[in-house]
């Protein structure tokens, strides 16, 4: 246990853990990763593992960016191994507006210096073996784009954190953070005290409990994300690409020479981390895989293949939504020295290497690298002040994550 620290990190998921191995690698050695769980188990090893380079924004899709140039020298600057697979990715439009979304994301991306394109269809094809073209009006591809192993992301952070003399408080809660005059003295948990001016919110499904013991108000809605992974197909390779279908919220993947499917459902399940039990474990989520047969019923035209999917694998996390769809980054005004790192919208795992190196940066400097407004976690006013409208907000973006523009 620690008594004194320079930072204490609420949450061992990706962006906790990248947050404390990059404060720990620019020299703050005193810091501490808190859980109340083990390190690393609850969403971020659930996720997909998947990344998205061209995003609706250019601050997420430079974000997103890093990430990947972060991922590719993970193993140089953590000293921990990695395994991923740059395969790729492609996104296919199968309505007129979403074709005009992938226009508009072609040329963001190339603006940025990203290499997308939009690729033919017989190309898709043979990138994509049991892809059926019918139906489809365009398609794109990112070379860039990869996926892995989720839990390497979270794990390999803390250890590498650790090394470099960074503490590991698994199985540890936090029952109080200390402010006196609108300032962070530290915290309490159910193991002691420690002393800290600043505290990072990074609890995930827990992240709006953890702010409200700071006085703060965190405007996420955890939200059930599921995927699957079936039995081992033929023709499925490990260097295929990860495949999105815009309309339907629909992704593929490669998985252990099976498919990964995982998608956004229309109506959600939504929950209240008070009305769970304090012994909550995201492993024990009730789960639904009617919700994946039923996404993948929609790309059954393109996708044949899933017709008679055997399962492998089901699993699934409490990421949270937003009302815009994006992260929360950043300071919090009325309380100096707290800061919040969530409201991940499901893609926070593949970020999680640029924001917790830029939100150490701002940490340590006082001010943030870039301009970080669009994430900022005071932004909203009006709208989404009640609980009632925050829901409906975030449950409208999760429906319909990868449009660019609501229009259903």
């Amino acid at each position: 246990m620690i008594d004194d620290a320079q930072a204490v990190v609420i949450g061992a998921g990706a962006l906790g853990s990248s947050v404390v191995f990059h404060l720990a690698k620019a020299g703050w050695r005193r810091v501490a990763l808190v859980d109340r769980h083990d390190l690393a188990s609850q969403t971020s090893p659930r996720a997909a593992g998947l990344t998205a380079q061209v995003r609706s924004t250019d601050l997420m899709t430079r974000l997103a960016m890093m990430a990947v140039k972060k991922i590719e020298r993970f193993e140089a600057d953590t000293g921990e191994s990695i395994t991923y697979h740059q395969s790729g990715s492609m996104k296919i439009a199968r309505t007129p507006d979403h074709e005009e979304q992938l226009r508009d994301e072609v040329a963001r991306g190339r603006r940025l210096g990203l290499d997308i394109d939009f690729v033919s269809l017989d190309e898709a094809r043979r990138k994509t073996p049991f892809l059926e073209t019918v139906g489809i009006r365009a398609v794109t591809y990112t070379p860039s784009d990869l996926y892995l192993e989720p839990v390497q992301i979270p794990a390999g952070y803390a250890r590498a954190a650790a090394r470099l003399g960074a503490t590991l408080l698994p199985n540890t809660t936090v029952t109080a953070i200390r402010v006196r005059d609108g300032e962070v003295q530290g915290v309490a948990t159910d193991k002691g005290e420690i002393r800290s001016p600043v505290v990072v919110d990074a609890a995930g499904a827990w992240i709006r409990l953890v702010g409200e013991l700071a006085g703060a108000r965190v405007p996420v809605v955890p939200t059930r994300h599921q995927l699957l992974v079936s039995e081992p197909i033929s023709g499925v390779v490990s260097t295929q690409p990860i495949v999105r279908i815009v309309d339907s919220n629909v992704y593929l993947r490669p998985e252990k020479g099976g498919l990964m499917l995982g998608g956004y459902e229309r109506d959600p399940v939504q929950y209240d981390m008070r009305q769970l039990p304090p012994n909550f474990d995201v492993k024990d989520l009730p789960l639904d895989v009617g919700v994946l047969r039923r996404l993948a019923d929609t790309v059954l035209g393109q996708f044949p293949v899933l017709r008679d999917l055997v399962v492998r694998e089901h699993r699934g996390g409490l990421p949270t939504m937003t009302a815009d769809g994006e992260h929360l980054v950043g300071s919090v005004a009325s309380t100096r020295g707290f800061y919040v790192a969530g409201g991940c919208c499901v893609g926070g795992l593949s970020i999680s290497p640029a924001v917790g190196e830029l939100l150490a940066q701002w940490i340590i400097e006082g001010e943030p690298p870039m301009d970080l407004g669009l994430m900022a976690p005071g932004r909203f006013k009006g709208g989404s002040d009640t609980e009632e409208a925050l829901r409906a907000a975030c449950r409208r973006r999760y429906a319909h994550h990868y449009w660019a523009v609501i229009t259903a």
